[in-house]
């Protein structure tokens, strides 16, 4: 560090921990957290929060029914194209102003103005529940599949349909995800450490399920492939829509795997320069996240033995009667075992990640009583309180279990939906008030910005219509896809409480409006070796580095 520190002094320039801090200050916030991880753990945490491969198994059985085969893999070439479009322009944004906050505060910062500061009210709100409904989910997830591990050995275990049985174990989760992330931190190296450890983990455990079909059915005599016909070509549409309709509806299932790639931005202040890492570990992550997608469903779809009893499988998890099927009972409570022991690391990631969006949203004013939740321990070195905020979110939403799984799923199901809307609002208001107004950049897109924003906007509208849509034309009660009222719901609540305190606090401090003038200044000075800018900004960058 101190050669680094030096050989900087000696070139006229900063150290490049002096250079981030100062570039955060210029964005209005002090130093909070330390910068613990590297570029590759940065991109393990967000490899696993994709957790493409594994997000593909948990949703094989709604896969092969919109669409099946070509809407998985063609599916998934087009969403990766898309995704790509988008982490690209986020990329872009990050790179201009890295901030945890992340879309909301550049749809203020662009568009400065009460209507730009209502919009990035309604990004934040929409971010940060999106982001709580993707833990839940992944809670739920795992609640489930740790249960169906009883009914593999029992298939008539009544318990899996008990609320109250679902409730306690999804809470018991959430607060052990929450008390990990609470201790973690206390060492800078723990969970850069942990994200590596997981993902080792996630790549192993891919290639070891990958290869265990892929052997198992070529070598017993009595299973055998599927044709490539099937596997690359076939079309199964068992939802009652057209097959358009059924083919837009069918791309929530790669759009699912290949989102929150965003919580690289959300923990861009917890990595050394932000500017050039942080755009490169989304778009590494979304490519490596594709890679294992489709090389795990092609090896899944060629093991499928019997597609009725894959369907129709007691544990509810197809792709752990896809394995039965290859490798017996025994082989596969093994394998489901490591698969749930790797989803309790990926579900620490997605926490960790969330409650920096909340943190963010809290520190810049959007929360209720955000002084308080904004609060860094700094025996504990985290966000302590609003960790335990977002943990008492999540155990709510578990309440669903004991009530109506429908309005559960609802939720569950606008994680996506939120996530992909909080992306397009900043790439629109760029585009709105002109590229020419991004603040300067590492990470540039040159002439190719325009045609990446236009198709990363296209694609969010198109796909955000159609995953309101129920599965099927004619639902009954129980069918329909209630996503679009648990959506309507956040955004009442987020325009109320923009209208008793958010008009107020959020993003109203003195350094919020100020800073635009001096982000010039600073980008200068970070590069040139000036040391020129506002006296009042160096004293407040000396304060930060020193903490």
């Amino acid at each position: 560090m101190e050669s680094s520190a030096g050989s900087a002094k000696a070139e006229g320039r900063l150290p490049q921990d002096d250079m981030d801090a100062r570039d955060l200050a210029a964005l209005g916030h002090d130093q909070a957290l330390t910068r613990k991880f590297s570029l590759w753990s940065m991109l393990s945490l967000a490899f696993c929060v994709l957790g493409t491969w594994a997000v593909f198994a948990q949703n094989l059985a709604a896969a092969l029914t919109t669409g099946g085969p070509v809407s998985i893999f063609w599916g998934l070439l087009l969403v990766l194209f898309c995704n790509l479009c988008i982490a690209a322009s986020l990329g872009e944004l990050c790179s201009s102003m890295p901030t945890a906050l992340g879309q909301a505060y550049w749809v203020a910062r662009l568009w400065d103005t009460p209507s730009g500061r209502l919009v990035s009210y309604i990004c934040a709100w929409t971010n940060t529940f999106g982001w709580w409904a993707l833990t839940a989910s992944q809670i739920a997830f795992l609640t489930e599949l740790l249960l169906s591990m009883k009914v593999l050995f029992d298939n008539y275990w009544p318990g899996i349909s008990q609320g109250w049985t679902l409730f306690l174990v999804y809470v018991g989760i959430t607060l052990s995800f929450t008390a990990f992330n609470l201790v973690a931190c206390r060492s800078d190296k723990t969970l850069p450490y942990f994200n590596n450890f997981v993902g080792v983990g996630f790549v192993t455990l891919f290639v070891v399920i990958s290869m265990t079909l892929v052997i198992a059915v070529g070598t017993k005599p009595e299973l055998e492939y599927q044709p490539a016909s099937f596997v690359l070509g076939a079309w199964v549409n068992e939802t009652g829509w057209s097959n358009g309709v059924t083919w837009f509806i069918g791309l929530v299932q790669s759009a699912y795997g290949l989102t929150a790639f965003d919580a690289v931005i959300h923990m861009v202040e917890e990595i050394p320069s932000p500017k050039t890492n942080a755009p490169k570990a989304m778009y590494l992550s979304l490519l490596c996240g594709a890679a294992s997608g489709f090389i795990f469903m092609v090896c899944c779809l060629f093991s499928i033995q019997d597609f009725d009893s894959v369907m129709n499988t007691p544990t509810g998890f197809p792709f752990i009667q896809v394995i039965e099927d290859a490798i017996g009972r025994t082989g596969s409570a093994v394998l489901a075992s490591l698969f749930i022991f790797n989803g309790f690391g990926q579900g620490i990631s997605v926490m960790t990640s969330a409650s920096r969006l909340t943190w963010g949203f809290a520190r810049d004013g959007g929360l209720p009583w955000s002084r308080y939740f904004s609060h860094v321990d700094e025996a504990w070195k985290v966000p302590a309180r609003a960790l335990w905020l977002q943990c008492f979110v999540i155990c709510l939403i578990g309440v669903l279990y004991t009530f109506a799984s429908t309005a559960l799923e609802a939720v569950l199901a606008v994680s996506t939906i939120a996530l992909t809307i909080s992306y397009a609002l900043p790439i629109i208001v760029l585009l709105f008030v002109g590229r020419d107004k991004l603040p300067p950049v590492e990470f540039s897109l040159g002439r190719f910005g325009s045609a990446a924003n236009w198709v990363s906007i296209i694609y969010c509208i198109i796909t955000t219509i159609f995953f309101f849509f129920p599965a099927s034309p004619s639902p009954t009660a129980s069918d329909m896809n209630y996503a679009i009222v648990v959506f309507a719901i956040m955004m009442v609540v987020s325009v109320l409480f923009w209208l008793v305190k958010g008009r107020v606090m959020y993003l109203d401090g003195a350094s919020f409006h100020s800073s635009p003038l001096h982000t010039h200044g600073v980008e200068v000075g970070a590069y040139d070796g000036a040391a020129g800018e506002t006296e009042g900004l160096d004293m407040k960058a000396s304060r930060i580095v020193s903490k």
